[in-house]
């Protein structure tokens, strides 16, 4: 079986242990915290302080990286040096330029880096993409998502979450630009608004985002982690046990012959002619459940066995983050200007 070692045993590092429990071997839980160390003695699995001290001892065929976005660069590093290949939890970096930097050694040393945005791999997400795919919507036009939710207090007492390169903009946001990315083709341009008037961390806590797509659709993006709400994902998407579900929709994309709200995967058509004084209806899309992260999983142990190219590449992660960067540029502008996105320039024929 397939030797995972995961770094960062963390709300979503304990989420990778559990499946890399199920479908491989776990070599080993890295972690410098007491809790972590704590863990993988309860476990009964080695625990290192550091990647250093693994690597000493040990090489795995695979790492998880599930640390602080910006322990990233720093973490992605020396598992590419070592010649490991590694899942990187979202984002790939805290910018653009450290995701860069990940990209380019990983190319220069041939080393697979698939970036951790599991929803690619959730059924429902493969449904409705299909469904985009198949001309049912006709041609895309428009797309909102929403973000709100209502974190508790002590989910930042974790520092990290409270500092620049964290907040829900690159926490939270980072999920819902790749969807639409895939959904809809590449974004060109942004606007944005941010505010920080509820905790008045560093970061902010509510965006507004207005976005165009190479295709000349729209989309329009809201996210707080500060409302009592029942529209995000993972609120709607019920893949996570440890969120209520509620049967809601979290995004909506228009098209000029139909239209589908995810994730209760609902297309909406005029039956007969196309007409707003003409009867529309909705039929729900059907789609096998599974949990994306366990799918996850199985596809990075697919990356290192069999060669398989990244569902979401080392590059796909970085264009994430280059959208990213551009959305809190904007938000820093008092006149509202669209901000270009600046297209990764890569080296990546260097010897």
């Amino acid at each position: 079986m397939t030797k995972i070692v995961v770094v960062g045993a963390g709300l979503i590092g304990r989420k990778h242990i559990e499946v890399v429990r199920q479908e491989a071997i776990l070599d080993g839980i890295i972690d410098p915290s007491d809790a972590a160390k704590i863990y993988a003695a309860d476990l009964e699995v080695p625990w290192f302080p550091s990647i250093e001290n693994y690597l000493d001892v040990s090489r795995a065929d695979g790492a998880i990286i599930a640390t602080p976005n910006q322990l990233h660069l720093q973490n992605a590093t020396a598992f590419i040096e070592a010649g490991v290949p590694i899942l990187v939890e979202k984002p790939l970096a805290d910018n653009a330029g450290n995701a860069a930097e990940i990209v380019e050694l990983a190319t220069l040393r041939n080393v697979p880096v698939l970036v951790g945005h599991h929803r690619r791999h959730s059924p429902l997400v493969k449904a409705a993409k299909a469904a985009i795919a198949s001309g049912r919507l006709g041609r895309i036009v428009s797309v909102h998502a929403q973000f709100w939710l209502l974190k508790p207090d002590d989910y930042f007492d974790l520092n990290w979450r409270k500092q620049l390169g964290a907040g829900p903009t690159y926490i939270n946001l980072i999920h819902d630009i790749d969807l639409l990315r895939y959904f809809c083709g590449e974004i060109v341009s942004v606007q944005a608004k941010e505010s920080q008037a509820i905790r008045e961390f560093e970061v902010e806590d509510t965006s507004a985002v207005i976005l165009e797509f190479q295709n000349g659709a729209l989309g329009t993006v809201s996210i707080s982690d500060t409302i009592a709400a029942p529209w995000s994902w993972e609120l709607t998407a019920g893949e996570n046990p440890v969120y209520p579900k509620t049967n809601m929709a979290c995004y909506m994309v228009g098209g000029t012959k139909g239209s589908l709200s995810i994730p209760d995967m609902r297309l909406w058509a005029h039956p007969g002619k196309q007409s707003w004084w003409e009867p529309i209806k909705s039929k729900k899309l059907s789609f096998q459940p599974a949990d994306p992260i366990k799918e996850q999983l199985l596809h990075f142990i697919d990356v290192i066995s069999n060669g398989v190219a990244p569902l979401v590449s080392g590059l796909e992660g970085l264009i994430n983050l280059s959208v990213l960067d551009a959305i809190k540029k904007a938000a820093r502008f008092s006149n509202n200007a669209s901000v270009e996105i600046n297209q990764p320039n890569l080296n990546l024929g260097r010897k």
